[in-house]
């Protein structure tokens, strides 16, 4: 089937355009020139020559049972090499640029295949290749979809899956953001095919970790990073990605990630920083147990080749780890963490290069030993440094659905950014207000109670927001009992009654650097996304069958009441002392995607059901947020439609503070 992708509806693969929002499945939209007849399975725009194709990476690997891929030389070719292709194509077929991996020819080669070896027996070869059909679901995806068990629980269609993705599975269930997500795999007799993110094109490690405006302190939280992905990758024999220089990579937002998986066993040494170097070392490695030690060693070939300098407790630190004096993940981050403070007392000094040897051979784990992956990784603390704002971005929308005739919904965003940037310092300093209003009380009436709700609260705020200072729960509080009271006088005044006299519900955000609050009155919500948690809702429904849930009714009991989605406050229709605000604080330690939602966006459980695909990839810098919440209205009204929908959008990322 071929999933729009401005819908998400789900069209016969014969379909041309979506039968549900009238998209094209055939072409495209150019980025660059907006060209609009780009045909979704062309690499360039054939207007501006925009490279707009779908591309990932992929890995064409054997079981090592000591017997090589076969390598045949391209006639008349020189030394580039073809390696026999797997399923579904016979095994006398050759990978050459411009192949397909598969007869249904969908993912097409664009690179010449990179060779991978172990002692010169070929393990696997990769590269970048073109999703020919990107709008088809992949036969991965249709397997976990169809299953309703665990991904790791034996069924036919997971004995299909490749044991080498159901390590990245494993991975990606736990929401590391370091590990290339998976996007296809499949399996002939001892060959495995994995197409995976192309992260070919991201920075390397090494390259900024060169730079002399890269603060040691950065480099410290990249080297905690590597820790935390230590821990992560143990369990599952695959320690030995973090071992080849040319495999760390840096995200958009200078986070360290993994361009792929690399599997070990219990003989792994240390990858050395070229395949030049791992080939003239193989015969003098003994083989040993992987330790930490070899993480110390790749720090060092990483100050060596950059020839940076360091203090001497980093020195120290890396003796301690060489000779054994540091014998754990938590021993390890523990001497992290007191470095970072000296670091900010002290600054830098000098770190001697240290010489080093590495190589590695691979095994992958079977499926029984990945059921409990997540109970073998140490608990760890997302950060060893305290952070700070690097941005701050918002977008808000309303519609009045396809059912009401007037909208009710009302919202304001109020941002202010300070920057000072330096030639080796920024700070950046964030300052929002974000309030959702949802109005009721007949034409009219819930119109002008949102509108007032809001903008009474913004007024007070202006008023009363001191500079670089979260305000208090009291002035939280003490603003909302304002926004209450104006509109409960209106009521008097017009002398309405029942079912006329107007309110509103309420969910506000305020931000002030990396520290936020929220206040709640009724069943407008707030929504917290970040990539180690998933979704989270962090406000709590006001209303009948919450509050009987509250006093230990069990929830099917208490949402079959008739009454069970009556608010059981709402500002307006009564006087202060009947409502009775949720204030609550969090810190932002991690980049966050935070949403205000109306009903109308939130009901039927929308949000926790399609949040993979609406909310997670916003999480991204590169991502349009205005596009974004303007997805997320036309969901709703696809699923829900039955009232007014309003969203804000608030992407909040964060980076290590740097400056001492």
């Amino acid at each position: 089937m071929l999933i729009c992708p401005q819908c998400k509806f789900e069209n016969p693969n014969s379909n041309k355009f979506c039968q549900n929002c009238g998209m094209s499945l055939t072409h495209k939209v150019c980025p660059e020139c907006s060209t609009d007849d780009v045909p979704v399975n062309a690499l360039r725009c054939h207007n501006c020559d925009t490279e707009c194709g779908t591309v990932f990476w992929a890995i064409i690997a054997k079981e090592t049972t000591g017997e090589a891929l076969k390598v045949e030389d391209v006639g008349g070719e020189g030394d580039e090499q073809a390696i026999p292709s797997p399923s579904p194509l016979s095994p006398s077929s050759e990978i050459t640029l411009g192949s397909y991996l598969d007869s249904q020819e969908r993912y097409q080669l664009l690179d010449t295949p990179l060779v991978q070896t172990e002692n010169a027996i070929i393990t696997d070869v990769c590269g970048r290749v073109l999703d020919c059909q990107p709008y088809q679901i992949s036969p991965i995806e249709a397997i976990l979809a169809s299953q309703e068990s665990d991904l790791l629980t034996p069924s036919v269609e997971a004995s299909e899956i490749p044991r080498l993705a159901k390590l990245y599975l494993a991975l990606q269930s736990q929401g590391e953001r370091g590990i290339p997500p998976i996007h296809d795999a499949w399996q002939q007799d001892d060959i495995q095919v994995l197409i995976i993110e192309n992260r070919s094109d991201w920075q390397y490690l090494l390259d900024l970790w060169q730079e002399e405006t890269t603060s040691s302190l950065k480099i410290l939280h990249w080297c905690y990073e590597m820790t935390q992905l230590w821990a992560v990758l143990e369990p599952v024999n695959c320690r030995q990605s973090l071992l080849d220089l040319s495999n760390l990579r840096l995200d958009e937002d200078q986070t360290l990630a993994l361009q792929r998986l690399y599997v070990e066993s219990s003989n792994s040494q240390p990858a050395t920083e070229s395949p030049e170097d791992a080939q003239a070392q193989t015969s003098a490695i003994p083989e040993e147990p992987l330790t930490i030690q070899a993480l110390g060693r790749v720090w060092q070939a990483l100050f060596r080749q950059s020839q940076r300098t360091q203090f001497g407790s980093v020195v120290q630190m890396l003796g301690d780890l060489e000779v054994g004096k540091i014998q754990t993940i938590a021993q390890l981050r523990s001497r992290l963490e007191e470095i970072s403070v000296e670091l900010e007392a002290l600054g830098t000094a000098t770190l001697p290069p240290i010489k080093e040897n590495n190589t590695a051979v691979s095994t992958i784990p079977q499926s029984d030993e990945l059921e409990d992956i997540i109970s073998k990784a140490d608990d760890m603390a997302t950060v060893v440094l305290a952070m700070q704002l690097s941005s701050l971005e918002d977008a808000g929308r309303t519609d009045v659905g396809r059912q009401r005739h007037h909208n009710e919904d009302y919202f304001g965003i109020e941002t202010k950014i300070h920057k000072l940037e330096f030639p080796k310092s920024r700070v950046l300093e964030g300052h929002g207000l974000y309030i959702l209003c949802d109005g009721m009380g007949g034409h009219a009436g819930g119109e002008i109670a949102s509108e007032l709700a809001v903008n009474t609260l913004r007024q007070y705020f202006q008023e009363h927001w001191i500079a670089n200072q979260l305000p208090t729960e009291d002035s939280i509080r003490e603003a909302v009992y304002l926004a209450n009271e104006a509109i409960y006088k209106l009521n008097q005044q017009d002398a309405r009654s029942g079912v006329g006299r107007m309110g509103t519900t309420l969910v506000m955000l305020l931000i002030q650097d990396t520290q936020a609050a929220v206040a709640h009155v009724g069943d407008s919500r707030l929504y917290r996304l970040t990539r180690k948690q998933g979704l989270e809702q962090v406000t709590v429904d006001h209303e009948v069958g919450q509050r009987e849930i509250n006093r230990g009714v069990e929830a099917s009991i208490a949402y079959a009441r008739p009454d069970a989605y009556q608010l059981t406050q709402a500002l307006g229709p009564r006087d202060e002392n009947s409502i009775n605000p949720d204030v609550s604080f969090f810190d932002i330690n991690e980049d966050t995607l935070l949403l205000l939602a109306s009903d109308g966006l939130s009901d039927n459980d929308l949000l926790e059901t399609h949040w993979r695909t609406h909310l997670e990839p916003l999480l991204s810098s590169g991502v349009n947020l205005e596009r974004g919440v303007t997805d997320l209205i036309d969901l709703a009204n696809q699923h829900n439609g039955h009232d007014n929908i309003t969203g804000i959008l608030v992407r909040a990322k964060v980076r290590p503070n740097l400056e001492s």
